[in-house]
């Protein structure tokens, strides 16, 4: 009989780590290659606790356990994980080194399963818990896959080649660059465990994560340009085999462990310490192997997009702009009537989205957010949460698409009628905007890292005495991961990974401020942007600033004229233009008179 409840569950894996000599055990959200979103196989702490959010992680120890999220979840881990069961924690201000010494005694036994921890995560736990007494073990196998009778097996959808025309770059000249940096760095190799990484330098996509078109698989590169890809036997197709050649070598997922231990030995092999698990490197250790820890060499590259990239983005955001605003043209007549809930609200966009036959998946769960909903930036409805949008309110939706030429993420905050939205709403609608529009028409000299431009964002609302907590800008993938480094738009205090990053021609980021009043309404405006070279007159050296890549309406409803410049209101009239261009040939009848409508001049 499979158990059904979160107490049993618990009671289940201390029962296994008392079996095994244990004292405790920690669960990430995670997976082998450290994606950011994983397959269901390896949702464990959603099974274990009832967590849904998307970061996250517990410490179970045999009378004590914890739930640590940041505050994006304070209320989602509330209403989902039962308090009765785990204590709540926060991060950063609570530890879990912190929390074990509180907790364990000297001689704890603590395990973690090393196929899901990189190596500095492990290295700053053991320091800080050693002075306690206790010892930090890694798992020969994982606790909890033990007493998950129903664990879903991994995806079995074979992997697909992603084809040259939309790459712009063929994965023998991607692997030959590889190998000129192991010649350079003095490696022989080095191991890609990155899903979209491997992705990237194979030119193939797969369907094994929700929203993210990768396959689960590793990639050795060697310095002669060649390549091992190690992938379940029920993944390869002859036309996948076909389209690797053969310089790309296929072997057996189950085989990887076994040949980083077995075909290494004296030879150098570079890791990222970001992606690279510590069960990696301990199998190259064990081997004879030495390693390095190097920033993966696809990760840069992928980051900077080649032409036939940036032409299959803008017209990816083209079909997905036509969609957006046919569902913001449906929701205005919709919504007031009062009929309309967050996750009915995000069906009719996917179904909307869905009339596009390019469409190959969303790119992350939508955002449809109500209400003081709105106020929560990472909200992720479900049918718990799920409740109507109430007429005269405000309305925001974060969504994007996935499609072969480009991934999409758009964010637009809209009033829900009948009647007017307040002062406050618009003042602060108006602020996140004239930051938007700042940000969008920065001019930067080359060298500028993301972190340098977040104020530019932040200054309007600062000015009001209010901010938001979370980054203005991440790095986007094409038809890859919807988040996507090493560039990112955030304030460079705190550690934030990629805000010291320079900003290259090429890239894709975000431009999202917002505004959070918690209980009672949340604003976010996001368009993605491209950078490009500027022209300025007298310029010394090179100059950068932003393309905008994503053109659907902003709420004129929640617009104070008055607050914008002169400047700022050409912006939005330019912006509009340019909306109603693109957009116009896709659209007919009551869906183009709305569109027209809502891009006439301020």
């Amino acid at each position: 009989m499979l158990m059904q409840t979160h107490e049993a569950r618990l009671a289940a894996l201390r029962e296994e780590l008392k079996r095994r000599g244990l004292t405790g055990f920690v669960i990430p959200i995670s997976d082998e290659h450290m994606s950011e979103y994983v397959g269901d196989y390896a949702q464990r702490l959603a099974w274990l606790t009832g967590f849904g959010g998307s970061a996250g992680f517990a410490a179970v120890t045999l009378t004590h356990a914890a739930i640590f999220v940041d505050g994006r979840y304070t209320v989602q881990v509330r209403e989902q994980v039962d308090g009765n069961l785990f204590e709540y924690r926060s991060v950063p201000k609570d530890t879990l080194g912190g929390w074990l010494a509180e907790v364990c005694e000297s001689g704890a036994k603590i395990a973690y399963d090393p196929w899901l921890h990189n190596w500095s995560w492990v290295e700053a736990l053991e320091k800080r818990v050693a002075a306690k007494g206790i010892v930090m073990v890694p798992a020969q196998s994982n606790p909890v896959d033990a007493v998950w009778a129903d664990r879903p097996v991994p995806s079995p959808a074979v992997a697909i080649p992603h084809t040259d025309d939309l790459a712009g770059r063929s994965s023998a000249d991607k692997r030959a660059a590889v190998a000129d940096w192991l010649v350079k760095e003095g490696h022989d190799a080095v191991v890609i465990p990155a899903l979209d990484s491997v992705a990237w330098l194979l030119n193939i996509r797969g369907s094994d994560v929700s929203h993210t078109p990768v396959a689960l698989s590793y990639v050795i590169a060697h310095k002669d340009g060649s390549a091992e890809l190690f992938i379940a036997p029920e993944k390869v197709t002859p036309e996948l085999t076909r389209h690797l050649g053969n310089a790309v070598t296929i072997r057996d997922r189950a085989g990887f462990e076994g040949a980083l231990a077995s075909a290494f030995a004296g030879k150098s092999v570079a890791l990222d310490p970001d992606f690279a698990v510590v069960g990696i490197a301990q199998a190259l250790r064990a081997g004879g192997a030495q390693f390095a820890f190097k920033q993966d060499p696809t990760i840069l590259a992928k980051a900077i997009k080649n032409p036939a990239e940036q032409q299959g983005h803008r017209d990816a955001q083209a079909r997905d702009g036509a969609a957006v605003s046919k569902f913001l043209r449906w929701l205005e007549i919709e919504g007031p009537k009062g009929g309309v809930d967050e996750l009915s609200a995000a069906a009719r966009l996917a179904a909307f989205r869905a009339e596009d036959p390019g469409l190959r998946d969303l790119s992350f769960a939508t955002i449809s957010a109500a209400a003081g909903h709105a106020a929560l930036p990472h909200y992720k409805v479900d049918e718990d949460s799920n409740i109507p949008i109430p007429p005269s309110s405000i309305y925001l939706v974060d969504s994007g698409g996935q499609y072969p030429g480009g991934t999409t993420d758009i964010t637009r905050t809209v009033w829900v009628g009948p009647g007017e939205p307040t002062a406050e709403m618009r003042d602060r609608n108006t602020r996140v905007l004239k930051g938007h529009i700042q940000l969008a028409r920065a001019v930067f000299p080359q060298g500028t890292a993301g972190g340098q431009l977040d104020v530019l964002a932040r200054q309007y609302l600062w000015e009001a005495g209010v901010d938001y907590a979370h980054g203005t800008g991440h790095g986007v993938g094409s038809f890859l991961a919807v988040h996507e480094g090493p560039q990112r738009i955030a304030k460079p205090s705190g550690g934030q990974a990629g805000t010291g990053q320079e900003l290259f021609t090429g890239m894709i980021l975000s431009n999202e401020p917002g505004y959070y009043k918690q209980g009672a309404f949340g604003i976010r405006i996001e368009n993605l942007v491209l950078v490009e070279e500027r022209e300025v007159a007298g310029q010394e050296g090179t100059y950068l600033g932003f393309e905008t890549l994503t053109f659907v309406p902003l709420d004129r409803k929640l617009i104070e004229k008055s607050l914008l410049t002169a400047e700022e209101v050409a912006w939005v009239d330019s912006y509009h233009a340019q909306v109603r261009a693109l957009l116009a040939p896709q659209l007919t009848g009551e869906d183009l008179a709305w569109v027209e409508r809502e891009t006439q001049p301020l």
